[in-house]
C-alpha cells in the first residue's frame, strides 16, 4: 500500500512534542519549530509508521472477504440495531463513482466499495449499520437515522468520510445514494511522542 501524503505543522509554542494524526487521507504531522530539516525528515517517517501500525491494527474484521463482512454485519445489526436488520449478503465491490456503499432493502443486499477496505475499522462498523439501518427503513428520514445514531461513533466517521473524499477529490455524495466497543482514538490520531533530551538550538539575532 502506497505511502499517505504528508503535511507537516510546525509550532513556535510546541518545544519538545511530535504528534500526529489522519485528516481525510492524509497524515499531519505536528512538530516544534525549531527543528531541523533532517530531524523533520526522520520524525515524519517515525509517526506515518506509527500512524499506518495503528491503523492496520485497529481494520475492520471484515475486510478478508464478503464472508467475514456479513458476519461483521450480523455482529453489528446485534449490537446496535436489536438484531433487527437482517442482511442477506453483504460484499466488496469494485469503487463506486458516487458513493461508499449501496443497499437493496428489497432483497436485503449490500454491497461495500473496496476504497473502504483498509479503512479504520470503526469507519466501515459506521457504513454497515448505515446500510443496515436501511433494511429497516429505506429512506433517509428520522426513523433511519435513529437507528444509525445509535452507533456511537457516527458523526466521526461522517467527518472522516468527508475529509477522504474531500482530500481525494472523489466528488462522492455520501454512503449510499437511494464501534466496535474500542477506545482507540478517531481519525488515526496518535498521542504526542516526547523528543530525546537534546535542547533546541538557542534563537539567534
Amino acid at each position: 500500500m502506497a505511502s499517505p501524503p504528508v503535511e507537516v505543522r510546525r509550532s513556535a509554542r510546541r518545544k519538545r512534542m511530535v504528534s500526529a494524526r489522519r485528516e481525510g487521507d492524509r497524515v499531519v504531522v505536528f512538530i516544534p519549530g525549531w527543528m531541523s530539516a533532517e530531524q523533520e525528515r526522520d520524525w515524519v517517517a517515525e509517526m506515518v509508521k506509527r500512524i499506518e501500525a495503528g491503523e492496520a491494527r485497529r481494520r475492520s474484521p471484515g475486510r478478508s472477504g464478503d464472508e467475514a463482512l456479513l458476519a461483521r454485519g450480523r455482529e453489528l445489526s446485534k449490537r446496535w440495531l436489536e438484531g433487527r436488520a437482517k442482511p442477506v449478503s453483504m460484499r466488496w465491490v469494485p469503487t463506486m463513482r458516487t458513493r461508499w456503499a449501496s443497499c437493496t432493502p428489497d432483497d436485503g443486499t449490500i454491497r461495500i466499495s473496496e476504497r473502504l477496505r483498509d479503512a479504520p475499522g470503526w469507519v466501515v462498523d459506521y457504513v454497515l449499520v448505515h446500510e443496515l439501518a436501511h433494511l429497516l427503513s429505506a429512506a433517509h428520514d428520522d426513523v433511519f437515522w435513529n437507528w444509525v445514531y445509535r452507533y456511537p461513533r457516527t458523526e466521526r466517521a461522517i467527518g472522516y468520510l468527508e475529509g477522504l473524499n474531500a482530500a481525494a477529490s472523489l466528488n462522492l455524495s455520501g454512503v449510499d445514494d437511494g464501534d466496535d466497543g474500542t477506545d482507540d482514538p478517531p481519525g488515526g490520531i496518535l498521542p504526542d511522542a516526547e523528543l530525546p533530551d537534546a535542547e533546541p538550538p538557542a534563537a539567534t539575532g
